[in-house]
């Protein structure tokens, strides 16, 4: 017995040790993999600037690369700030060290927004008179796009690739019919005819009216990549559009025969192009830097200045509570009151790239930037791929907003669901419920039975007064009336372009466009150069996101056809039954 208290011990301090070891282990590992990526990049003499597609993805804000990618096989991508981006780009122009800029665009991870302030800032730096030169191997959508800004595009000249590039699509999933199956009724209460979030939960297929606006947004996205790439490769938008219809571009014979590129090139002969493009004898003369890095070197904060323009990116779900990962109502509200009560800062930039979410959590964000517009300190809005329902409540009262073509934003409405799953737990799982109320209607919320008559009209009531709350505010903030806000309203997405057209914007712009204005407008600022530009919130650092990391779950359908169903799924939290959202009913990729 003694001997087998003696092994029990031993045993659990053996592990004790061996966790307190690991642990440290991971903080050493973590300190290594941090101190790694703080390595200041080497901008040469003369060189290329570098643009790998694949190896960087354009987010909102500059992030820490994951530090375990490296180890376990996995390419290291780099997150890379939009604003950034373009800033980079923009010194690159001015940079006599910089002699052209080489783009590898495919495998191009950005949102339909991100891609055209990228491309707008490739734009301006061919109108500096540099060079833009792009090689393309698997072409899609967003590769080419990019692609079709610059002075020459190279093609491989190999056909083991596969084209992509057929035009934009939205899919939309209606998961009724399996909810039948699981005996799940789930109960929708909206405001708005085009207000289609909870569609997918009680239909099997779309409404006229989704359809409509679904359609018309695609049209509306695709219109304004066409027109970009048609002017660009001196084509008619017509002539383009015929070629995907009729799939004319299968290799890259078709590709060249149809103007699409300039020359089909093996990796050899595109090196011997480099090196007369560079002036060099020998492609191991060329020198480059890549664009995460150059971006480092010249994105560096003016810290003597004494004003600031703060900018407040607000990415991801709407949401209540504190939760990092979105744009949490508490935690938001928390960083606004600081920024508001820092004297520093002179302009705000509100970056919103947000679906919408959570009323009370949008609510109390607005309230806040309403304080700091009190103290006379100009709100200026940006918009990102998304700015729609609860991202648009948050920014509609903002001096001037600023919204790519391609953002999806408006959809000013609201809903409520409530999920009855008694049938799955009497009739699949054999599962009996008796409640006990203390009143009548305690149980409304508990999704153990469907709403009666008194209940369905109770939630109605408090959408409409919502919807009401809504068009209010979105009245007072654009200078519109009631009446003409919900003309346009009814939960109806629009793209940039189009919202531009019908007052919810004021300017087709970039993130630098809303910078720029916002600190133009500080008394005694004449450029830039006179403000520091301060991010909120802070991006994490390799240690958090390493911490953060342990006991995070991931996806059981990743990368396969149910991603998305699943995904459908995840976004409904049965804690959340009965809450009031403004929301847009998809989200769109790009590939």
């Amino acid at each position: 017995m003694k001997d087998f208290v003696k092994m029990t011990l031993a045993t659990i301090a053996g592990l004790f040790i061996f966790g307190i070891a690991a642990f440290f282990l991971m903080i050493a590992m973590a300190g290594a993999l941090a101190s790694f990526g703080d390595s200041q990049p080497v901008m040469p003499r003369e060189g290329i600037l570098q643009i790998n597609m694949a190896s960087m993805t354009l987010a909102e804000q500059t992030a820490e690369a994951d530090p375990f990618a490296s180890l376990t096989g996995g390419q290291t991508v780099t997150p890379l700030g939009i604003y950034s981006a373009i800033n980079a780009i923009n010194a690159a122009a001015q940079d006599p060290a910089v002699k052209f800029i080489y783009m590898k665009p495919d495998g191009a991870m950005a949102g339909t927004a991100q891609l055209e302030e990228f491309r707008n800032a490739l734009k301006n730096f061919r109108n500096s008179g540099k060079a833009v030169i792009s090689y393309i191997e698997n072409p899609d959508n967003a590769s080419y796009y990019l692609a079709s800004v610059s002075d020459k595009i190279f093609m491989t000249s190999y056909n083991g690739g596969m084209n992509m590039f057929t035009g934009l699509s939205s899919q939309m999933i209606f998961l009724k019919d399996i909810l039948d199956r699981l005996g799940v009724n789930v109960q929708l209460i909206r405001h708005g005819k085009y207000k289609s979030a909870g569609e997918m939960y009680v239909r099997n297929s779309s409404s006229p009216e989704n359809l409509e606006q679904n359609s018309e947004m695609v049209e509306s996205l695709w219109g304004c990549w066409a027109e970009e790439i048609a002017a660009s490769r001196e084509i008619s938008v017509e002539n383009l559009n015929a070629m995907l219809d009729d799939l004319k571009l299968n290799f890259p014979e078709d590709f060249l025969a149809n103007g699409l590129v300039d020359e089909l090139l093996t990796r050899e002969e595109l090196e011997k192009k480099l090196c007369d493009l560079y002036v060099a004898s020998d492609f191991s003369e060329v020198k480059a830097i890549q664009l995460p890095d150059y971006a480092k070197l010249k994105n560096t904060v003016n810290f003597s200045a004494k004003k600031k323009v703060a900018v407040i990116y607000a990415e991801g779900n709407i949401v209540d509570g504190n939760d990092k990962q979105q744009v949490a109502g508490d935690r938001f509200a928390k960083i606004i009151s600081d920024v508001r009560k820092d004297s520093t800062v002179k302009a705000v930039v509100l970056r919103v790239n947000s679906p919408g979410g959570s009323v009370l959590a949008s609510e109390k964000i607005k309230a806040e930037l309403d304080l700091i517009k009190e103290r006379g300190i100009p709100v200026i809005a940006s918009y990102g791929d998304y700015a729609a329902s609860g991202g648009y409540w948050i920014s509609a009262n903002c001096d001037k907003i600023y919204s790519n073509a391609a953002t999806l934003t408006g959809s000013i409405g609201v809903f409520s669901m409530i999920p009855d799953i008694s049938g799955t737990l009497k009739d699949k799982i054999h599962v009996n419920i008796t409640p006990v109320n203390s009143n009548r209607h305690s149980d409304m919320y508990g999704m153990m039975r469907p709403l009666d008559k008194a209940e369905l009209d109770y939630m109605q009531a408090s959408v409409e007064n919502i919807y009401d709350e809504f068009t209010s505010l979105v009245a007072e903030g654009r200078g519109m009336t009631v009446e003409a806000v919900d003309a346009i309203a009814q939960g109806r997405v629009w793209t940039g372009s189009d919202a531009l057209g019908i007052g919810l914007v004021d300017e087709i712009g970039t993130i630098e466009d809303a910078i720029s204005y916002a600190a133009l407008s500080i008394d005694g600022v004449q450029s830039l150069s006179d403000v520091q530009i301060a991010e909120y919130p802070k991006p994490q650092t390799t240690m958090e996101m390493l911490l953060e990391s342990f006991g995070q779950g991931e996806s059981i359908f990743s990368g396969t056809p149910f991603e998305g169903v699943e995904a459908a799924f995840r976004n409904w939290n049965a804690s959340e039954s009965g809450k009031v959202y403004a929301r847009i009913p998809y989200e769109i990729s790009v590939r």
